[in-house]
This record gives structure tokens, sequence and C-alpha cells, in this order.
């Protein structure tokens, strides 16, 4: 037996927008619903929660109308009503649809061509965000929701986001950083019919404040200094005056590219970039005994300690046998020496672009299961995905930085600022 549900409203139910801790239904409601069913049995039939997301639903949109007649002055009326399919999370449900004589109601629970509730699509925009394919999200929300979707409308669903990154990427920044990590990241995309590799350019800020920031992602062909600085320039644009500290890998002319566009700017080469540089011209058997040797510049007291150790390395047995290790340190000296200016609690920050690096291998999860992608356009809609997936964990500085803060203050005095946003 099946028995009509009615939710009615609490007698001392108070205005709208006060906080109320009633009950949705009614005991009276309840019992009819369940009529002469076990409870139990009721609960595990899927059908329960499909019924009752399709009465509230309905009800909802007979109250858009009540109210959109309300405030007509015409004297319009109610007009029958359109049956529509939409997606939920527990099915698709056929709704019906009241509509107006005139033509003017739309409702905002179910917007006109809209054919899924609100809920399906962060569903499928988290689904995106991991990585999975189109099939994948489509055989999944089948599998867990009894919807069969297309590709198409996944892809319809996605492709929405391409708005959003635009404003994202075009937002207003903060006039200051204290630390920003610059670094890329290789993708595989297809370009007229071939695929070729291209670099994902992304930008992190540390916020005088301490949070950590994704500034925005950059699709090029190479990865070189020319367009850094092009990147450099749109920052600027986007109301960036001042960088106090840049990390960035060993690309030859960074640094000069970053001192054109922020002249004041601390530029500070990446140790864990130069390492990986040095033991990638040894053998396997070599690399233990040379990560050991350069231990000793990097984590010396003073730049003048580290110089010495930098030497003495030149002249050690690996170092004669590897003059180009040595060669490479010294090149890149004087984006080495601010690193010593600071305690261990700095360093930890500064030395290393893996603030980016973390970022990256999210990415690289993300984007692992494509093998490539179609276009420009595929690859900037998934990783913008990941990235806002990863940025939305930021929310506290991490524990080192009020150490960090009050070196950094002493050391830009008057441009260290917290600018409220």
């Amino acid at each position: 037996m099946t028995r009509k549900m009615t939710a009615q409203p609490h007698p001392n139910s108070p205005a709208r927008g006060e906080p109320t801790t009633e009950p949705v239904l009614s005991e009276e409601a309840i019992d009819g619903f369940l009529g002469d069913h076990d409870p139990a049995e009721a609960l595990r039939d899927p059908r329960l929660f499909g019924e009752l997301a399709k009465k509230l639903a309905e009800r909802a949109l007979h109250a858009e109308l009540d109210f959109h007649l309300e405030q007509e002055p015409t004297g319009n009326t109610r007009n029958g009503h359109n049956r529509k399919t939409v997606h939920t999370e527990h099915g698709s449900l056929r709704l019906d649809v009241p509509r107006d004589r005139q033509g003017s109601f739309e409702p905002q629970l179910v917007r006109p061509w809209c054919r899924r509730l609100p809920g399906f699509d962060n569903l499928v925009l988290s689904l995106f965000a991991s990585g999975l394919s189109m099939r994948e999200i489509r055989d999944q929300i089948a599998d867990q929701y009894r919807v069969e979707v297309s590709a198409e409308l996944i892809s319809k669903i996605t492709d929405e986001v391409h708005e959003e990154i635009q404003e994202w990427q075009g937002r207003p920044l903060q006039q200051v950083y204290s630390i920003v990590y610059l670094d890329g990241i290789w993708v595989r995309i297809r370009q007229d019919g071939a695929v070729s590799n291209k670099v994902v350019y992304l930008a992190i800020g540390v916020d005088c404040a301490g949070r950590k920031h994704i500034l925005g992602l950059w699709l090029e062909q190479t990865e070189g200094a020319k367009f850094w600085l092009k990147v450099l320039k749109e920052l600027q644009l986007r109301g960036v005056e001042d960088l106090l500290i840049v990390v960035t890998d060993a690309l030859k002319g960074f640094p000069q590219a970053i001192r054109a566009v922020f002249p004041r700017a601390l530029v500070q080469a990446c140790i864990v970039h130069l390492l990986r540089n040095s033991l990638a011209q040894v053998s396997y058997q070599e690399r233990k005994a040379l990560a050991k040797a350069l231990k000793g510049i990097y984590r010396a007291p003073s730049a003048e300690a580290g110089l010495r150790a930098l030497e003495a390395f030149e002249q050690s047995e690996l170092g004669l046998k590897y003059p180009a290790i040595a060669r490479s340190w010294h090149a890149h000296w004087q984006e080495i020496v601010p690193f010593f200016s600071f305690t261990p609690s700095v360093r930890k920050m500064i030395y290393t672009t893996n603030a980016i690096e973390s970022l990256n291998s999210c990415v690289r999860r993300a984007v692992a299961v494509r093998g490539h992608f179609p276009s420009d356009r595929a690859a900037t809609k998934l990783i913008y995905m990941a990235l806002r997936k990863v940025e939305r964990k930021w929310k506290q500085p991490p524990a080192c930085w009020q150490q960090a803060r009050r070196e950094v203050i002493i050391h830009f005095e008057d441009r260290f600022q917290v600018i409220p946003r």
C-alpha cells in the first residue's frame, strides 16, 4: 500500500531565517509515509529517496511559482506543467515543472535547459579533477548512482569551467608576496596531428600572512626565461608591486627576467634542482659520495664557508673527475648566496621549489591516466581542476612561518606588509 507523504509545518515553527531544531517532517507525515511497511524494508528501498526528492523538488517549484505570481501585477496565472527528466544522486527523476500563462516564470531550482539538480555538477567536476576520463566518470556514476549520462553531457559540465578559469586567471592579486615559487611541468598535447611536449608554467605565492596561493597557470611550447618574463609582467599588471623572495630552478636567464620586472626581488636558486643536475652527471655508485660532498656546501653556516666548501670540492677527486659540477655551482653562486642570510626556519622554505613540486606531483597524478591531451583547452581544464582541489586544502600557514616571518620582516623592513583583501 502506498500512501501520500505530506510535510506539515510545525505550528510553532520560527520565521524564515531563524534557527530551528524542529524536525523537517512531522510524526504524522512519517507515519503516513510508512503505512503498513516495515521501516527497515522501506529504508532499503532505493525508490524511497528518489520519491522523496521528487516530492520535495515539485513542492519547491510550486512555491517558486506562487512567489512569482505574487510579484506579477498583471494577473498572471498558472497554466499546467511540463514534464522534465533531471539527474540526481538517487537516480533520474521525472518532475512536473509548473508553468505560468504568460511564460515569464523561470524556476531557480531547475533552470531552463538544466538536466541536473544541484550537486550533480560538483560530483562530475570532483571526479574529473581526480583524473578520471569521461568514460570512467560515466561508468562510476552509472555504478554508484544508477544514472545513465552521456560523455557529451559530462564534457558539457566540465567545459563550463572555462569561464571560471578565465576569471581566475585574470583576478587581481595582492600587492606584495613574501615568497614566490616559479616552476614548470611537462605535459603531452596533440597539435596539428602530432603529439608534442608542452610546459605548464605554475606560480605559487606566499602572502605576508603566510598563506599559499596559486597565482596562475600558463601553457607554452618550451620552457624559457623569455616566457617567464611574460608571466612576470602579467602578474605585475594584475596588481603585484613587489616580490620579496623568488625561488626558481637553474634555468639560464631566469634571474635576469625576474629582476627586469621586479628589480628589488631577492632571487634564490632551487638547491634541489642544482643537486639533481649534479647527481645526473655521475654514475649511480658515486651519487652517495657526491651528495655528501655537496651537502657541505649548502649546509654551511655562511656564504663564505659555503664558498670555501665549494672550492674544496672543486679540488677533490670527484670535483676533478666531474669539473662541470663545480662550474655549474659557481655559475649560480649569486643566486645561492641569499640562502645563507637566513636561519634554518627560513632556509627550509626557500632552499627548494618543493612547495610547487608537491603541487606538480598532484597534477602529474591527474594527467597520468590521460597519456596525452587532445588540445591545450583540455589540458588547461584538467590541470585547473586539480589545482583548485589542492588549493582548497591550504588553509593555514606552515608551522615554521612565525619564526620565518620575524626574519623576513627584519630583512626586508618596510617592504613586508600584510594587505587586507
